[in-house]
């Protein structure tokens, strides 16, 4: 049962709140969710049932965490199944209207921004940013240190390592079969982007392609086979043009990236 302790703000009994927690007018703290100390909680925030928030976290107002996914019977994942409560890594910080579902996990220090959706059974790694408007569909791992930027797409059961970034309205699909015929269930896998891969604006990457460790997705590109390790790929289809430069390879700044987020 909910209960009104503040002016406008309504935490379930069962939920437990750290120490130093601010809480705006109208959000709700739902049955048995974990707050950490020092959180901030904006107007008409939601945390769901379960949700462990971490401490030092911020979510903006109309944020929702621990949201249920909705089931259509035609859904190709319309499989009813008892869903973990979201678990929230520390000092994240959770934007406007953003949506993180039941099941989805982010690591310490991730930025999910305005109106973006985190879907169930996604992980997020330590210090990846999620940009506004981004949608990580279900089934996917998102490693550390990631930028996806304004209105990127990933896919379900996507996998993007350590260091990876998407530009700006890029989509990735995972359906050869285009939602037609049963043999598309077995088959269904979205990309992987090895680890400091880049994908550029308005890039398509098709199901199951892999985009290999230091390559380079021109923006427009429509890549239909695999990249190749440290390669340049432009074009539709996309085909490679040449090496990455030497002085844009991963090894080069790994520690200036770790640096400026602390670590």
């Amino acid at each position: 049962m909910l209960v009104n302790r503040e002016p406008g703000v309504w935490i379930d009994s069962s939920a437990r709140l750290g120490k130093g927690c601010v809480l705006a007018p109208g959000c709700q703290v739902h049955a048995d969710a974990v707050i950490g100390d020092s959180c901030q909680l904006g107007s008409g925030a939601v945390i769901g049932a379960g949700t462990a928030l971490g401490a030092g976290c911020r979510v903006d107002d109309y944020a929702v965490i621990g949201k249920a996914p909705l089931r259509s019977t035609i859904s190709a994942f319309s499989q009813e199944r008892e869903l973990a409560p979201a678990r929230i890594g520390k000092g994240c910080l959770i934007g406007t209207a953003a949506v993180v579902y039941r099941g989805a996990f982010l690591g310490d220090q991730v930025l999910v921004a305005d109106q973006a959706t985190v879907r169930e059974d996604v992980s997020v790694g330590d210090n990846s940013i999620v940009g506004r408007g981004v949608c990580i569909e279900n089934g996917t791992s998102v490693g550390r240190f990631c930028k996806l930027e304004t209105g990127a797409y990933i896919t379900a059961l996507s996998i993007l390592e350590d260091y990876v970034f998407v530009g700006p309205g890029a989509v990735t699909s995972n359906d050869n079969f285009l939602g037609r015929t049963a043999e598309r269930f077995d088959r269904m896998r979205g990309p992987t982007i090895r680890e400091g891969g880049r994908v550029g604006a308005g890039a398509t990457l098709l199901p199951g392609v892999i985009v290999g460790r230091d390559a380079v997705v021109a923006a427009g590109a429509v890549v239909t086979r695999d990249v190749p390790e440290g390669c340049v790929v432009m074009g539709v289809p996309a085909r490679p043009v040449r090496d990455v430069p030497p002085e844009q390879l991963l090894e080069l700044h790994v520690d200036e990236v770790k640096r400026r987020a602390g670590r």
